[in-house]
């Protein structure tokens, strides 16, 4: 086997073009890790923001893009247990993930739920996880809440509204066209607002509130969704599209009680992927086997074409995942 491999690379911080095929040395796994040998890998938001030079890789971790891979494992790193050469994996990786190999953590890789493509696989841990770490592990949405999500046809959004439905929970969602309205009527949710032409506020208050809201617009739509807030409500941020600023009204957080987080996956550490990753498959692995919340894929590209993908992402079109393809 060649100690080389394809990658993506970043050549210089800008827009999609500046993505490049190249060549790298293979990786070697170090203690608790494994090789991939990837088969697809997931594009993401925060692939798009490192591009762009606003997002650096965390301390330690690849240079390359990618944070969700699925592939074989090819190789164990020292003290590696309870895995073997060959066996299908899907893993969140912290960086590495355009490319023909790539090194995972052991607690953050996951057995292929049953019945799922390999390129589907590759589309469930960024999502997966953070939807899982944010509105469940954090904001502790139940059965018969209301959830909203801004964004519903992102791979967030889209992740949002299948584990909230299968789960027993209502879901209100927004987008930027009824086109797109459309596509999260289909996916299940009970109301899906034009957020830039609805009175998406009234529509809310109107259909009972929301109990937990999953925030990636940030800016000024953090007030208007402590305004649509019920009493005990949970606020999580995780982007901030409308800008990173946001001005809210105390008295009201103090009033409604409620509760404001946020977090972000790239920077955990391997214990706490670790654990999200336990939850992950005892809870939602049956739920995707079945059927109930299975990943959803709006385009296949190959490795080659990673600026094209990152294109089509921006251009915001897309219904669910975007995956790379090294085949």
């Amino acid at each position: 086997m060649s100690d080389k491999m394809r990658v993506v690379e970043i050549s210089q911080p800008g827009g999609p073009e500046v993505l490049r095929l190249a060549e790298r040395d293979r990786p070697v796994p170090g203690p608790d890790e494994v090789l991939i040998r990837v088969d697809a890998a997931g594009v993401n938001r925060p692939d798009v923001l490192q591009r762009m030079g606003l997002y650096p890789p965390t301390a330690g971790a690849s240079d390359l893009p990618g944070l969700e891979v699925a592939g074989s494992i090819e190789a164990l790193g020292a003290g590696v247990t309870g895995w073997t050469r060959g066996e299908l994996v899907c893993a969140l990786i912290p960086g590495g993930g355009y490319a023909e190999y790539a090194i995972a953590h052991i607690g953050a890789c996951l057995p292929l739920p049953s019945g799922i493509s390999i390129e589907e696989a590759a589309a469930i841990p960024e999502t997966f996880f953070t939807v899982w770490a944010n509105v469940y592990d954090d904001a502790g949405l139940r059965a018969g809440e209301t959830l909203l999500v801004h964004g519903g046809t992102s791979g967030i959004g889209v992740t949002s509204i299948l584990l909230a439905r299968a789960f027993g929970s209502k879901v209100i969602a927004t987008a930027s066209s009824d086109a797109k309205c459309d596509a999260i009527r289909k996916l299940g949710a009970d109301l899906a607002l034009r957020y830039d032409g609805d009175d998406w506020e009234e529509r809310v208050r109107d259909f009972g509130g929301a109990d937990v809201v999953l925030d990636m617009a940030g800016g000024d739509f953090v007030e208007r969704n402590l305004n649509v807030l019920n009493d005990g409500g949970r606020h999580v941020s995780i982007a901030f599209q409308r800008g990173m600023n946001a001005s809210m009204n105390v008295m009201m957080v103090m009033r409604k009680r409620l509760r404001l987080s946020g977090s972000t996956m790239k920077a955990r550490g391997p214990e706490e992927k670790a654990r999200l990753a336990q939850a992950l498959e005892k809870n939602v692995w049956p739920l995707i086997s079945s059927g109930a919340a299975r990943p959803i894929i709006d385009r296949i590209y190959p490795l080659e074409a990673a600026s094209d993908a990152h294109a089509y992402m921006e251009a915001g079109g897309h219904t669910g995942k975007i995956v790379l393809s090294t085949h």
